[in-house]
């Protein structure tokens, strides 16, 4: 699997074959562009680095701010102007650029520091990326949990030098700079130095080592050299009065001559920053090499989790591309919370719950549960500290700034953990809190109205408390459930009965159609909202373009009028945007699990492939790629309720590593897909040895692992049609909860 990883693909604008069939009817709203980055990162690490060229959003590649259609050309090459540290991992408009501690391995004046170099003969692969400039410099990166270790490798010249800019951050693009308010650099002795910047409320510290000692070690201010000096301090550092400072090593360098640099990083001081890097790549010089062999085994290990049976080199490859962008994101960072002074489980780059609580949490939680309990033992810490659960989680004080986008998602991540009876969790105390974080925000006016708007806050919150009801339950608190089952109901105030679609409101990136079609707990009733399951699926065939022309997407220069235009056909995304992820599936609670291979088959072979531009829009830390990887074996985690929705799978054999279990997934009639090409349908299943003939697993029968057989044919079958996913009953009518509002007692 390590062996087929493409950490290019998603760096370049979108450049598949054209849409065909179903999948051109559908409309792409957002920027046609991965946002992905080809950098060493570490599976959930705390560090990445790759080269700096200050493009939007992750600091690498070519591209200028955008946020519909194609992004405009930041540079015409590829460029860099060094090499950064903590990238974002697909995202887009998240304002937390990082890239901080740039080096610059230069053979020209300290005065140019700054300028960018053509960027050329790039290689990458998990743990390691490799580029040459047109200095003639090639540089080499690697990393660890807490460190990044550099080699650089000089040409002959007499004035060679490694240049790290401790005041750089963010990115080239109006407003993109992120500038630190406090400072400190000091070297400790030749070949060793430290330092602190304080940006947006975080300290990051830095221990810093060279493994040529031989070169005079400097630090530097506005460009200009300090001889004899060892310590820089900056109290306060305005943006107006911001001069660029650092550390540099320089020297007379041979033909072919390598030099190391190894930086540890923490939260919590110099210190700890030393004991970081001492722990990642241990002491003495040399140490690219294993460190790297070291990251390129776990990531080995963490990519065998999942495989896949295909002669495509090229299925392969998109495979296992989008199985390691699901694991970079979010950063797990052990005591090393700067905020709170005890030690545990601390994370950020959590961007967003909105983007991967759906799809790349239950990926995380299938194959390292020890990571997602100490994911959600995070989650539970920060809202202990801060007051609230986060939908998004930085590097940086008061970093969560995306309650717009949704309310309560941590509510199902817990959900699914408590339900698989997960050890490590104090289910009591994270009650608490999820108790009380539905009460906050959009939950005041929930609890008052019985809806919020934005309307989806309205089903969020209600799921939330259906997700909270599941964790009282556990803790035997009979009170609590019956007091959160009856507010869950409350989802229905969210729809309009005569449209059976979301009523109006505003909606963040999508339109009613595109929330409409959500997974909600009790799907029996949403569908006779709908008007009975022939109006649900008619509802349903329109949103997905059965029958209807092709779209024409969003070009490079569309103006309001073209995405105005794109957003009244009130069709789906694709897999271009967040919010239409679940709603291929929900043509499982009426009996088409047919309609859901056709779609989902659609995406998976025509807006996915290899190449720079491979993606269909922003991965968002993973959620993307976790989607595929799903969506390719034939499944679907329903978040929060503990269920695995099955379908046709697009290899002949995967298996799974499911904790300390294995599920495998193999096929009878199985043809080898192609895009465009005839959708396979499922026509028998066996999970055990024994006939399946539902659409579903439970979370627990999927987490203990066992045998999927799926017999393929090419028509529909009659499986599927009559025994449905589950839903729970409401005691409530659709037309008496519209009507229900007021605080529960």
């Amino acid at each position: 699997m390590i062996g087929r990883v493409d950490p290019f693909i998603g760096t370049e604008v979108t450049n598949l074959p054209p849409q065909t069939g179903l999948a051109a009817t559908w409309w792409w709203p957002k920027p046609q562009i991965g946002n992905t980055h080809p950098g060493a990162t570490y599976p959930l690490g705390m560090v990445s680095a790759c080269a700096y060229s200050g493009a939007y959003p992750t600091g690498y590649g070519r591209y200028d701010l955008s946020l519909e259609g194609i992004p405009p050309l930041l540079h015409e090459r590829h460029l860099a102007s060094g090499f950064a540290h903590f990238q974002q991992s697909g995202t887009g408009a998240i304002r937390k650029y990082y890239n901080y501690f740039r080096v610059t391995p230069m053979i020209e004046p300290l005065d140019v520091l700054g300028r960018t170099w053509e960027l050329t003969d790039e290689q990458a692969e998990p743990g390691w990326y490799s580029g040459t400039l047109d200095s003639g410099i090639t540089a080499e990166l690697t990393v660890g949990p807490k460190s990044a270790v550099h080699r650089y490798t000089f040409p002959a010249h007499s004035k060679a030098r490694v240049v790290i800019d401790f005041s750089h951050g963010g990115l080239s693009i109006p407003y993109g700079a992120t500038i630190p308010v406090r400072a400190h650099l000091e070297c400790l002795e030749p070949g060793v130095a430290s330092g602190e910047i304080v940006v947006e409320g975080a300290p990051l510290s830095v221990y810093i080592e060279c493994d040529n000692p031989q070169w005079r070690q400097m630090l530097w201010y506005d460009r200009r050299l300090m001889p004899g000096g060892t310590r820089l301090d900056f109290d306060h550092i305005r943006p107006t009065t911001l001069r660029p400072f650092g550390l540099m090593w320089a020297g007379p360098s041979e033909e072919g001559q390598t030099i190391e640099l190894r930086i540890g990083f923490s939260l919590r001081g110099v210190d700890q920053a030393k004991r970081n890097l001492e722990a990642d790549c241990g002491t003495g010089p040399a140490q690219f090499t294993p460190r790297r062999e070291r990251t390129q085994k776990v990531w080995r290990k963490k990519l065998k989790g999942i495989t896949v049976r295909t002669p495509s080199a090229a299925r392969q490859t998109v495979f296992s591309t989008a199985l390691y962008h699901a694991l970079i994101k979010p950063c797990l960072a052990p005591s090393e919370s700067p905020f709170w002074p005890t030690d545990g489980p601390f994370v950020f780059d959590i961007s967003t719950m909105w983007d991967i609580y759906r799809t790349q949490l239950p990926l995380i939680t299938a194959l390292m549960p020890e990571r997602a309990v100490e994911l959600a033992n995070a989650m539970i810490t920060i809202s202990e500290e801060e007051g609230n659960f986060p939908i998004g989680y930085r590097m940086a004080r008061g970093s969560d700034r995306f309650s717009r986008q949704a309310s309560a998602l941590a509510h199902t991540f817990l959900s699914d953990l408590c339900q698989l009876g997960l050890p490590g969790i104090d289910w009591d105390w994270a009650l608490v809190h999820m108790s009380d974080d539905l009460r906050r925000t959009y939950g005041e006016e929930f609890l008052v109205h019985g809806e919020a708007h934005p309307i989806s806050h309205t089903l969020d919150l209600a799921f939330g408390y259906w997700c909270t009801a599941k964790v009282a339950g556990h803790v035997g608190d009979k009170a609590l459930v019956e007091q959160f089952v009856a507010l869950a109901e409350r989802w229905v105030n969210a729809y309009d009965p005569v449209t059976g679609l979301l009523k109006d409101s505003t909606y963040y990136e999508g339109t009613r159609h595109n929330y409409s079609f959500r997974l909600v707990q009790d799907m029996a009733a949403r569908i006779a909202l709908s008007g009975g399951a022939e109006r649900f699926i008619a509802q349903l065939d329109e949103f997905f373009g059965y029958g209807a022309e092709p779209v024409k997407q969003l070009v490079r220069g569309s103006g309001p009028e073209e995405v105005i235009a794109g957003y009244r056909l009130g069709r789906f995304e694709g897999l271009n945007n967040e919010p239409d992820m679940e709603a291929p599936w929900s043509y499982h609670y009426v009996g088409r699990p047919d309609r859901t291979a056709e779609i989902v088959h659609n995406i998976v072979h025509q807006q996915f492939g290899t190449g720079r531009g491979g993606l269909p829009g922003n991965d968002d830390s993973g959620g993307l790629s976790s989607w595929f990887v799903w969506a390719s074996l034939g499944l679907f985690p329903v978040a929060g309720q503990n269920i695995f929705l099955v379908n046709a799978p697009s290899f002949e054999k995967s298996t799974f590593s499911v904790g300390k279990h294995s599920f495998t997934i193999r096929t009878r009639g199985f043809i080898e897909p192609t895009p465009g090409g005839p959708v396979q349908y499922v026509q028998a299943m066996e999970f055990n040895g024994e006939p399946l003939g539902r659409t579903w697993l439970s979370g627990n029968e999927f987490h203990a692992g066992g045998e999927l057989v799926v017999e393929l044919g090419p028509e529909p079958s009659s499986w599927g049609t009559t025994d449905f996913p589950p839903s729970t009953p409401s005691s409530l009518s659709p037309s008496r909860a519209s009507r229900s509002t007021g605080e529960t007692p």
